[in-house]
């Protein structure tokens, strides 16, 4: 497939090596798809652990790649991503990590690469929100991050920490049950709640998280009116009383808040300013961004293109 100035269409693939024991074979096999879709063969660069995609991602629009590809973890979706805010070069979604959350809430190909790309290569445009955050830690040190999927502060954010990486790599999502279930009875944590322009509440919560799509692993549903192009922030206060109110935050979840009570509230708006009294994990995506004792989040309506299936 050509260009409108008739040179084939190429797609950028930034690949996280850590995700994939041969890289060349990886390479090859992404190729192959670009070729039998009439595309040329892919610009090809690999993340590292001091730039996890963006300057790759630069370098891509830079060379004139009509599509760009991350292929690792949500963290590597999200550099890449953050690069491609206010552009028009499509983001195309190959599976390499074990969330794959952005795919899986487009109902993208989550187990074939092969499938992914040529999905990425002949799908449609579709323009999705972004969500922004600033997070503060203890000492002053301001942290600046989009996030596709969700961000948050609390157990949401300790569990990310405490699940150990190769458990991880073994066991997928389930992996997080164990760190959630030894995790359940901390004590909470004392916020300070704004959303948009309402006046501060005070609660004891065990997680705010804010979110541009609705499911996670195993599809659960924690932001159960999510949608990710609807110019909205979706956040969610979880404030279980003690370990008997978790039923009631998965009844919550599961009834879009009708049922459960104050354990788990849901709430829309264009921006949310979390204080916490003591710091607190944070975590954007999924990658954790330390303790703070604030973050603040805001949506960004229509931010990023991204390769979709066509019929959808």
């Amino acid at each position: 497939m050509r260009s409108p100035h008739g040179a084939l269409r190429r797609a950028a693939v930034i690949a996280n090596p850590v995700k994939f024991p041969d890289v060349d074979l990886l390479r090859h096999q992404l190729t192959q798809v670009c070729r039998e879709h009439g595309w040329d063969d892919p610009w090809w660069a690999l993340t590292t652990v001091e730039d996890p995609g963006g300057t790759q991602t630069e370098r891509a629009l830079e060379a004139g790649c009509d599509l760009v590809v991350p292929v690792g973890g949500d963290g590597t979706v999200r550099a890449v991503a953050s690069s491609l805010i206010g552009t028009d070069v499509p983001l195309g979604l190959v599976p390499g990590g074990t969330g794959n959350l952005l795919a899986r809430n487009l109902d993208l190909p989550v187990h074939s690469r092969r499938e992914a790309l040529a999905v990425a290569i002949t799908g449609r445009d579709r323009r999705i929100d972004v969500g922004q955050v600033r997070a503060w830690e203890e000492d002053g040190t301001l942290h600046e991050e989009h996030f596709l999927v969700m961000a948050g502060v609390g157990m949401d954010a300790a569990v990310m920490e405490a699940t150990d990486a190769e458990v991880k790599r073994r066991m997928g999502w389930l992996a997080y049950l164990g760190s959630a279930v030894r995790l359940s009875g901390d004590q909470p944590v004392v916020a300070g709640i704004r959303l948009d322009d309402e006046e501060l509440v005070t609660r004891k919560v065990r997680s705010v998280v804010f979110g541009n799509v609705g499911r996670v692993q195993g599809g659960m549903p924690v932001l159960p009116d999510a949608l990710v192009d609807d110019g909205r922030l979706d956040t969610a206060i979880v404030a279980p009383r003690g370990i008997t109110g978790w039923p009631g935050v998965a009844a919550s979840m599961l009834t879009r808040g009708s049922l459960g009570g104050q354990n788990a509230t849901y709430h829309q708006g264009d921006r949310v300013d979390v204080r916490l009294a003591e710091p607190t994990p944070a975590q954007v995506d999924g990658d954790p961004l330390g303790r703070v004792t604030r973050m603040a989040a805001r949506v960004l309506p229509g931010a990023l293109t991204v390769r979709v299936r066509s019929d959808h």
